[in-house]
């Protein structure tokens, strides 16, 4: 199949890179580096689609696509495991679909599809691609790819701190390192933090409590939200903040969202989760998850299915 991704991109003088909604860093990492990669190889036309994601504009900017323009482009989709969160719905209107993705599998959306969880991140797959197959054919990889490559790894593994991380991924971080980009000026706009941000955060930390059973929960509403103009997605650096407390096995943080619906992101430092973020439209990596909770009564059915997850893996 990776050979079948060098072919079918050789096939075609458009093409159109998707993701997921709401990016993380991987995901437009991955889906911008790629891009580069192609045209900076080929002289393709390449177009990233999706909404614009302020808090990492440092990274890449979205292109504004014609409908039409789908018709006759090959679309890869990168880092989503589900059709439901493809950022833009004209996917379906490709001519031929592409999926690269490092999750577990949820949606058999293309028959054309290279999906391998034992990867880090999708980033990391894109490097290894380079590596095995554009390579051998030529193929460069120049400094600004290797930014946005470094990044989406970076992201995915928690700076190598996360189990996903194995001698792979350092064998690609190292053929990163050996083109030019400024490490430290990346590193510095993804720690970058606001200061509403930081009051929000400190606002959540200071009533923080864990269960008996290793259970941490954080709420966000959307009057937290307004107080400290925080948008959701920003929200998602506070998620990390509770990682190194003693005694934590698990976490969640809901989101309340206009609608009164809760996202739902799930951590854990061993219990699988992501079997649990299935039953609440979700799903994701055994360690990370991410899900939706409809209403109050399903936010308490997440919190309560955790300390049940948790409670079975400490016994």
């Amino acid at each position: 199949m990776k050979q079948k991704l060098f072919d079918t991109i050789s096939a075609y003088e458009h093409i159109i890179i998707c993701r997921h909604e709401r990016p993380d860093p991987d995901a437009i990492g991955s889906q911008a580096g790629l891009a580069r990669l192609i045209e900076r190889n080929t002289g393709k036309k390449v177009q990233l689609a999706g909404d614009e994601e302020p808090s990492l504009s440092f990274l890449s900017d979205m292109d504004t696509i014609d409908d039409t323009t789908f018709l006759e482009s090959l679309v890869i989709v990168c880092d989503t495991a589900n059709t439901g969160r493809i950022d833009d719905e004209r996917y379906k209107n490709a001519r031929e679909l592409f999926k690269i993705d490092h999750h577990p599998v949820v949606d058999d959306y293309t028959p054309l599809a290279w999906v391998d969880p034992t990867f880090s991140s999708t980033s990391e797959m894109i490097v290894h691609w380079f590596d095995e197959i554009a390579a051998p054919q030529g193929w460069e990889l120049d400094g600004e790819c290797a930014r946005l490559l470094f990044a989406g790894i970076v992201g995915d593994t928690g700076r190598f701190s996360h189990p996903n991380t194995t001698a792979r991924t350092f064998k690609a971080v190292q053929l990163l390192y050996e083109r030019e980009f400024d490490v430290r000026h990346l590193f510095n706009e993804m720690d970058k933090k606001p200061l509403a941000l930081l009051r929000l955060e400190g606002e959540v930390l200071s009533g923080f409590a864990l269960s008996e059973n290793g259970v941490g929960v954080i709420t966000l509403s959307q009057e937290q939200l307004r107080k400290y103009q925080v948008s959701v997605n920003e929200s998602s650096a506070i998620t990390h903040s509770v990682a190194n407390v003693e005694g934590i096995v698990a976490w969640v943080t809901f989101v309340e969202l206009e609608d009164k619906s809760y996202r739902v992101r799930l951590r854990s430092k061993g219990p699988i989760i992501n079997e649990m973020a299935s039953r609440f439209q979700g799903g994701g990596h055994p360690l990370a998850a991410g899900a939706t909770a409809e209403n109050d009564e399903e936010r308490m059915q997440v919190i309560e299915q955790l300390e049940e997850v948790c409670k079975t893996y400490r016994t």
